[in-house]
């Protein structure tokens, strides 16, 4: 039997910023396939290009040379079948959180009762129901992510891409965010591309990591985490948690990983 075309391909992909003598080059040779209903965490130092190769794959910034295919689509663009969640959140200040979250599905001309049922299914789904009619500035950093997370949802993307989404939590509510996103994965094995710098988080959410190496940014290693879901705190304590996490942290933090 066949086995189906991944959902997001990476082939020999490299970004150069800039050009003539001041050229940067971001990414160098990137290969990755990324199977349907996946999650894959991205790691590495900083200026490994993580957010570059996440960023193409938006459709926000074009590559030098190479191909990036969503769905078997070579990407031209920003599309609605991209949910892109950032770290900063970048929520509209003047909208509620409804109106936040219909903003995508208002976009895609969809009625205005459907949008609102929508909205409100999602807004339920990251527990801010109490909060649909509060604008931004009235919410903590963990409710801002979580209406982000729901505005992605909600248009229905095929993919999330998402930059560092916890990466201004605090300890708590990132753990908590954490389990949320795989508890709404488990319902809809949508695929997952996550960007970020926290190993145990790499470790905690994916099927596989990505270990990315920097000068020029370039993928270094793929590591399979053998772990069952529902992921649990006795996993986050287990041995083979505690071994995959050491080998991440080895391909993140060694020497070699920065070596040409």
């Amino acid at each position: 039997m066949a086995q189906p075309e991944p959902k997001i391909i990476f082939r020999h992909v490299n970004k150069i910023f800039g050009e003539g003598p001041g050229a940067f080059q971001a990414v160098k040779d990137f290969s990755l396939d990324i199977a349907e209903g996946e999650i894959v965490t991205v790691v590495g130092p900083s200026g490994c290009g993580k957010s570059t190769v996440m960023n193409i794959a938006a459709g926000l910034i074009p590559l030098t040379d190479g191909e990036c295919l969503v769905h078997g689509r070579e990407v031209k663009g920003p599309g609605p079948d991209r949910g892109v969640i950032f770290q900063q959140y970048a929520l509209f200040p003047w909208l509620t959180v409804r109106k936040n979250v219909e903003f995508g599905l208002k976009l895609k001309g969809i009625k205005p009762e459907e949008r609102r049922t929508l909205a409100e299914h999602y807004i339920e789904m990251v527990g801010l129901s109490d909060f649909a009619d509060s604008l931004p500035k009235m919410l903590s950093g963990g409710m801002k992510q979580r209406c982000a997370i729901a505005r992605a949802y909600a248009v229905d993307p095929e993919v999330l891409l998402m930059d560092e989404p916890f990466g201004a939590l605090d300890a708590l509510t990132r753990v908590r965010l954490q389990e949320q996103l795989l508890e709404t994965w488990s319902q809809d094995k949508r695929t997952i591309m996550f960007i970020t710098h926290d190993v145990d988080e790499a470790v905690y959410l994916a099927n596989r990591v990505i270990v990315m190496a920097a000068r020029p940014g370039r993928l270094s290693k793929i590591i399979k985490v053998n772990l069952p879901y529902p992921r649990t705190d006795e996993i986050r304590l287990s041995e083979e948690f505690i071994r995959i996490r050491n080998e991440v942290w080895r391909g993140v933090y060694s020497r070699g990983a920065d070596a040409a």
